[in-house]
Protein backbone atom coordinates (compact mmCIF):
# COMPACT_ATOMS: atom_id res chain seq x y z
CA UNK A 1 0.00 0.00 0.00
CA UNK A 2 2.93 2.58 0.33
CA UNK A 3 3.98 4.54 3.61
CA UNK A 4 5.85 7.97 4.15
CA UNK A 5 9.63 7.70 5.01
CA UNK A 6 11.20 10.81 6.22
CA UNK A 7 8.72 13.06 4.32
CA UNK A 8 8.67 11.15 0.55
CA UNK A 9 6.17 8.38 -0.24
CA UNK A 10 7.86 4.92 -0.25
CA UNK A 11 4.98 2.36 -2.15
CA UNK A 12 7.47 -0.34 -1.66
CA UNK A 13 7.17 0.64 2.14
CA UNK A 14 4.73 -1.85 4.07
CA UNK A 15 3.22 -2.27 7.84
CA UNK A 16 4.66 -5.48 9.24
CA UNK A 17 2.76 -8.44 10.81
CA UNK A 18 4.26 -9.10 14.55
CA UNK A 19 6.20 -12.51 14.82
CA UNK A 20 3.11 -14.75 15.15
CA UNK A 21 1.18 -13.07 11.42
CA UNK A 22 -1.19 -11.01 13.78
CA UNK A 23 -2.56 -7.77 12.00
CA UNK A 24 -1.10 -4.61 14.14
CA UNK A 25 -2.57 -1.52 13.70
CA UNK A 26 -0.05 1.94 14.64
CA UNK A 27 -1.52 4.65 17.15
CA UNK A 28 -2.26 7.55 15.35
CA UNK A 29 0.41 10.18 15.56
CA UNK A 30 -1.63 13.65 15.91
CA UNK A 31 -3.42 13.99 18.87
CA UNK A 32 -4.16 17.61 19.44
CA UNK A 33 -7.56 19.13 20.50
CA UNK A 34 -10.28 21.12 19.61
CA UNK A 35 -11.83 23.41 22.31
CA UNK A 36 -15.13 25.60 22.44
CA UNK A 37 -12.61 28.01 24.83
CA UNK A 38 -9.53 27.75 22.66
CA UNK A 39 -7.41 26.50 25.58
CA UNK A 40 -5.96 24.14 23.53
CA UNK A 41 -4.35 26.11 21.00
CA UNK A 42 -7.25 25.37 18.63
CA UNK A 43 -10.53 27.40 19.71
CA UNK A 44 -13.92 25.88 17.62
CA UNK A 45 -14.42 28.15 15.19
CA UNK A 46 -17.65 27.50 12.63
CA UNK A 47 -15.62 26.96 9.17
CA UNK A 48 -11.96 27.20 10.28
CA UNK A 49 -11.34 23.55 10.02
CA UNK A 50 -11.84 20.62 7.56
CA UNK A 51 -12.26 16.69 7.44
CA UNK A 52 -10.96 14.60 5.10
CA UNK A 53 -12.39 11.27 5.07
CA UNK A 54 -13.33 8.35 2.81
CA UNK A 55 -16.45 7.08 2.65
CA UNK A 56 -15.43 3.49 2.55
CA UNK A 57 -12.62 3.62 5.35
CA UNK A 58 -14.91 2.93 8.69
CA UNK A 59 -12.62 4.83 10.78
CA UNK A 60 -13.50 7.97 9.07
CA UNK A 61 -17.01 7.12 8.30
CA UNK A 62 -17.61 7.01 12.28
CA UNK A 63 -16.94 11.05 11.90
CA UNK A 64 -18.96 12.01 8.97
CA UNK A 65 -22.00 10.39 10.78
CA UNK A 66 -21.22 12.43 13.62
CA UNK A 67 -20.82 15.32 11.47
CA UNK A 68 -24.55 15.19 10.45
CA UNK A 69 -26.06 14.34 13.47
CA UNK A 70 -24.73 17.25 15.92
CA UNK A 71 -25.31 19.41 12.60
CA UNK A 72 -22.17 20.58 12.16
CA UNK A 73 -22.65 20.65 8.38
CA UNK A 74 -21.69 24.21 7.96
CA UNK A 75 -19.53 24.34 10.88
CA UNK A 76 -17.12 22.32 9.82
CA UNK A 77 -15.89 21.69 5.69
CA UNK A 78 -15.81 18.02 4.34
CA UNK A 79 -14.24 16.42 1.48
CA UNK A 80 -14.45 13.03 0.24
CA UNK A 81 -11.02 11.15 -1.02
CA UNK A 82 -11.21 8.45 -4.01
CA UNK A 83 -11.65 5.09 -3.39
CA UNK A 84 -9.16 2.48 -5.49
CA UNK A 85 -6.19 1.77 -5.33
CA UNK A 86 -4.03 4.38 -3.36
CA UNK A 87 -0.55 4.39 -5.93
CA UNK A 88 -0.04 7.54 -3.91
CA UNK A 89 -2.04 7.33 -0.33
CA UNK A 90 -5.43 8.90 -0.41
CA UNK A 91 -6.24 11.49 -3.39
CA UNK A 92 -8.39 13.81 -4.11
CA UNK A 93 -10.20 14.13 -8.02
CA UNK A 94 -12.34 13.31 -10.52
CA UNK A 95 -14.67 10.38 -9.25
CA UNK A 96 -18.47 10.28 -8.46
CA UNK A 97 -18.69 11.13 -4.77
CA UNK A 98 -15.28 12.26 -4.28
CA UNK A 99 -13.93 15.28 -4.11
CA UNK A 100 -11.72 17.62 -6.40
CA UNK A 101 -8.29 18.48 -6.10
CA UNK A 102 -8.50 20.85 -2.64
CA UNK A 103 -8.81 24.67 -2.66
CA UNK A 104 -5.25 24.57 -0.95
CA UNK A 105 -3.77 22.87 -4.19
CA UNK A 106 -3.52 19.63 -2.44
CA UNK A 107 -4.40 16.30 -4.69
CA UNK A 108 -3.23 13.76 -1.99
CA UNK A 109 -3.86 13.35 1.74
CA UNK A 110 0.09 12.76 2.15
CA UNK A 111 0.91 16.77 1.77
CA UNK A 112 -1.06 17.91 5.01
CA UNK A 113 1.07 15.31 6.55
CA UNK A 114 4.10 16.75 5.57
CA UNK A 115 3.23 20.12 5.92
CA UNK A 116 2.14 19.41 9.60
CA UNK A 117 5.78 17.73 9.76
CA UNK A 118 7.97 17.53 6.64
CA UNK A 119 9.79 14.72 7.82
CA UNK A 120 6.81 12.51 9.09
CA UNK A 121 7.29 8.64 8.29
CA UNK A 122 4.17 5.99 8.64
CA UNK A 123 1.16 5.16 6.94
CA UNK A 124 -1.29 8.03 5.74
CA UNK A 125 -4.79 7.47 7.43
CA UNK A 126 -8.72 9.42 7.28
CA UNK A 127 -9.84 11.16 8.73
CA UNK A 128 -7.99 14.22 9.51
CA UNK A 129 -9.35 16.98 10.88
CA UNK A 130 -7.15 19.59 9.03
CA UNK A 131 -6.97 23.71 10.61
CA UNK A 132 -7.10 26.02 7.59
CA UNK A 133 -6.25 28.55 10.05
CA UNK A 134 -2.52 27.29 11.19
CA UNK A 135 -2.51 24.81 8.24
CA UNK A 136 -1.75 21.86 10.29
CA UNK A 137 -3.33 18.59 11.38
CA UNK A 138 -5.31 18.29 14.39
CA UNK A 139 -6.16 15.10 14.95
CA UNK A 140 -6.29 11.79 13.10
CA UNK A 141 -7.74 9.50 15.44
CA UNK A 142 -11.23 9.04 14.74
CA UNK A 143 -12.46 8.33 18.41
CA UNK A 144 -11.04 11.18 19.12
CA UNK A 145 -12.47 13.64 16.18
CA UNK A 146 -16.20 11.80 17.41
CA UNK A 147 -15.74 13.13 20.92
CA UNK A 148 -14.62 16.87 19.85
CA UNK A 149 -17.75 16.48 17.45
CA UNK A 150 -19.80 15.99 20.41
CA UNK A 151 -18.90 18.44 22.39
CA UNK A 152 -16.68 21.16 21.51
CA UNK A 153 -18.66 22.57 18.26
CA UNK A 154 -21.79 23.23 19.95
CA UNK A 155 -24.46 21.90 16.99
CA UNK A 156 -28.09 20.95 17.64
CA UNK A 157 -27.60 19.98 21.33
CA UNK A 158 -27.46 16.32 21.22
CA UNK A 159 -24.59 14.17 23.51
CA UNK A 160 -23.70 10.99 22.65
CA UNK A 161 -21.63 10.38 25.34
CA UNK A 162 -23.46 11.54 28.20
CA UNK A 163 -21.66 11.61 31.45
CA UNK A 164 -24.49 9.47 33.10
CA UNK A 165 -23.65 6.48 31.00
CA UNK A 166 -19.58 6.68 29.93
CA UNK A 167 -19.02 4.07 31.94
CA UNK A 168 -20.57 1.45 30.03
CA UNK A 169 -20.10 2.97 26.62
CA UNK A 170 -16.39 2.78 27.32
CA UNK A 171 -16.82 -0.70 28.63
CA UNK A 172 -18.67 -1.63 25.42
CA UNK A 173 -16.47 -0.03 22.81
CA UNK A 174 -13.34 -1.62 24.34
CA UNK A 175 -15.24 -5.11 23.50
CA UNK A 176 -16.15 -3.94 20.42
CA UNK A 177 -12.83 -1.99 18.91
CA UNK A 178 -10.92 -5.01 20.06
CA UNK A 179 -12.65 -8.11 18.29
CA UNK A 180 -15.19 -6.46 15.91
CA UNK A 181 -13.91 -2.49 14.06
CA UNK A 182 -10.07 -3.88 14.25
CA UNK A 183 -11.30 -7.77 14.65
CA UNK A 184 -12.28 -8.09 11.05
CA UNK A 185 -8.79 -6.58 10.05
CA UNK A 186 -6.69 -9.27 12.48
CA UNK A 187 -8.69 -11.58 9.94
CA UNK A 188 -8.55 -10.42 6.87
CA UNK A 189 -4.84 -9.48 7.28
CA UNK A 190 -3.06 -12.15 9.20
CA UNK A 191 -0.11 -14.12 7.98
CA UNK A 192 -0.83 -16.97 10.02
CA UNK A 193 -3.37 -19.55 10.44
CA UNK A 194 -3.08 -19.22 14.34
CA UNK A 195 -3.47 -15.42 14.79
CA UNK A 196 -6.70 -15.66 11.49
CA UNK A 197 -8.30 -18.09 14.09
CA UNK A 198 -7.90 -16.21 17.02
CA UNK A 199 -9.53 -12.72 15.38
CA UNK A 200 -12.06 -15.06 13.57
CA UNK A 201 -13.19 -16.61 17.14
CA UNK A 202 -13.02 -13.13 18.93
CA UNK A 203 -15.30 -11.50 16.29
CA UNK A 204 -17.87 -14.15 16.49
CA UNK A 205 -18.28 -14.43 20.00
CA UNK A 206 -18.62 -10.30 20.52
CA UNK A 207 -20.96 -10.78 17.62
CA UNK A 208 -23.07 -13.67 19.47
CA UNK A 209 -23.04 -11.18 22.44
CA UNK A 210 -24.48 -8.54 21.03
CA UNK A 211 -26.95 -10.12 19.22
CA UNK A 212 -28.25 -11.20 22.59
CA UNK A 213 -27.49 -7.96 24.03
CA UNK A 214 -29.85 -6.24 21.48
CA UNK A 215 -32.49 -9.03 21.85
CA UNK A 216 -33.06 -7.34 25.08
CA UNK A 217 -32.98 -3.13 24.75
CA UNK A 218 -32.75 -1.07 21.68
CA UNK A 219 -29.11 0.35 21.45
CA UNK A 220 -25.96 -0.95 23.40
CA UNK A 221 -26.06 1.70 26.05
CA UNK A 222 -29.19 2.55 26.90
CA UNK A 223 -32.79 4.09 25.25
CA UNK A 224 -30.71 6.57 22.68
CA UNK A 225 -28.13 6.12 20.49
CA UNK A 226 -24.89 6.71 21.75
CA UNK A 227 -20.93 6.93 20.61
CA UNK A 228 -21.20 3.42 21.10
CA UNK A 229 -23.91 2.19 18.58
CA UNK A 230 -21.80 4.44 15.62
CA UNK A 231 -19.06 2.83 16.68
CA UNK A 232 -20.28 -0.45 15.97
CA UNK A 233 -22.66 1.10 13.39
CA UNK A 234 -19.58 1.75 10.49
CA UNK A 235 -18.25 -2.12 10.89
CA UNK A 236 -21.81 -3.39 10.59
CA UNK A 237 -22.74 -2.03 7.37
CA UNK A 238 -19.60 -3.43 5.25
CA UNK A 239 -19.69 -6.81 6.94
CA UNK A 240 -21.53 -8.35 4.21
CA UNK A 241 -20.46 -6.24 1.36
CA UNK A 242 -16.84 -7.10 2.07
CA UNK A 243 -15.76 -8.41 5.12
CA UNK A 244 -17.74 -11.99 4.87
CA UNK A 245 -15.84 -12.42 1.72
CA UNK A 246 -13.00 -10.11 1.32
CA UNK A 247 -11.15 -10.59 4.67
CA UNK A 248 -12.44 -14.30 5.33
CA UNK A 249 -15.21 -13.45 8.01
CA UNK A 250 -17.71 -16.15 6.86
CA UNK A 251 -19.09 -17.92 9.29
CA UNK A 252 -22.52 -15.75 9.34
CA UNK A 253 -24.07 -12.82 7.96
CA UNK A 254 -24.91 -10.11 9.82
CA UNK A 255 -28.16 -10.29 8.08
CA UNK A 256 -28.63 -13.81 9.20
CA UNK A 257 -28.54 -12.42 12.96
CA UNK A 258 -32.32 -11.06 13.77
CA UNK A 259 -31.10 -8.49 16.19
CA UNK A 260 -27.99 -7.21 14.64
CA UNK A 261 -30.02 -6.88 11.26
CA UNK A 262 -33.25 -5.19 12.28
CA UNK A 263 -30.63 -2.75 14.99
CA UNK A 264 -28.67 -2.26 11.55
CA UNK A 265 -31.53 -0.57 9.60
CA UNK A 266 -32.64 1.56 12.39
CA UNK A 267 -29.62 2.90 12.66
CA UNK A 268 -29.11 3.74 8.74
CA UNK A 269 -33.19 4.94 9.32
CA UNK A 270 -31.80 8.00 11.94
CA UNK A 271 -31.95 10.78 9.76
CA UNK A 272 -28.17 12.01 8.27
CA UNK A 273 -27.33 8.92 8.26
CA UNK A 274 -27.95 7.10 5.04
CA UNK A 275 -26.11 9.85 3.05
CA UNK A 276 -23.09 8.82 4.45
CA UNK A 277 -23.40 5.26 3.35
CA UNK A 278 -21.75 5.07 -0.02
CA UNK A 279 -21.55 1.25 -0.90
CA UNK A 280 -20.05 1.78 -4.20
CA UNK A 281 -17.06 3.38 -2.25
CA UNK A 282 -17.10 0.69 0.40
CA UNK A 283 -16.62 -2.17 -2.07
CA UNK A 284 -14.49 -0.20 -4.86
CA UNK A 285 -12.41 0.70 -2.04
CA UNK A 286 -12.05 -2.48 -0.17
CA UNK A 287 -11.98 -4.70 -3.40
CA UNK A 288 -8.65 -2.39 -4.68
CA UNK A 289 -6.22 -3.48 -2.59
CA UNK A 290 -4.20 -6.07 -4.46
CA UNK A 291 -2.61 -7.70 -1.51
CA UNK A 292 -6.39 -9.60 -0.93
CA UNK A 293 -7.83 -8.78 -4.19
CA UNK A 294 -4.65 -9.73 -6.82
CA UNK A 295 -7.09 -9.67 -9.89
CA UNK A 296 -8.43 -6.19 -9.16
CA UNK A 297 -11.58 -7.32 -10.25
CA UNK A 298 -14.25 -5.37 -8.61
CA UNK A 299 -17.82 -6.71 -7.20
CA UNK A 300 -20.90 -5.25 -9.61
CA UNK A 301 -22.97 -5.69 -6.58
CA UNK A 302 -25.06 -4.22 -4.18
CA UNK A 303 -25.91 -1.24 -5.92
CA UNK A 304 -26.02 1.86 -4.14
CA UNK A 305 -30.17 1.75 -4.92
CA UNK A 306 -30.25 -2.06 -3.87
CA UNK A 307 -28.34 -1.33 -0.69
CA UNK A 308 -30.44 1.90 0.03
CA UNK A 309 -33.97 -0.23 -0.36
CA UNK A 310 -31.99 -3.11 1.66
CA UNK A 311 -31.32 -1.04 4.66
CA UNK A 312 -34.34 1.40 4.44
CA UNK A 313 -36.90 -1.80 5.18
CA UNK A 314 -39.12 -1.77 8.29
CA UNK A 315 -37.36 -2.73 10.88
CA UNK A 316 -38.93 -4.17 14.78
CA UNK A 317 -36.73 -1.98 16.78
CA UNK A 318 -39.88 0.29 18.29
CA UNK A 319 -40.88 -2.44 19.97
CA UNK A 320 -38.60 -1.30 22.94
CA UNK A 321 -39.82 2.09 22.77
Amino acid sequence: MGMMIDGKWDASATRLPDKDGRFVRKDSEFRRFVTADGSSGFRAEPGRYHLYISYNCPWAHRTAIFRNLKGLENVVGLSAAVPGERVEGWAFGDYPGATPVQEAGMSHLHEAYTATNPHYSGSITVPVLWDKKQRVIVNNESSEIIRMLNSEFGGNGEDFYPAASRAEIDAVNDIIYKTVNNGVYRCGFAQSQKAYDEAFDLLFKTLDEMEARLSRQRFLAGRRPTEADWRFFVTLVRFDAVYYALFKCNYRTIASYPNLSNYLRDLYQVPGVAETCNIRHIVGGYFANRSLNPTMIIPRGPTQEFFHKTQSAPHDRARFG
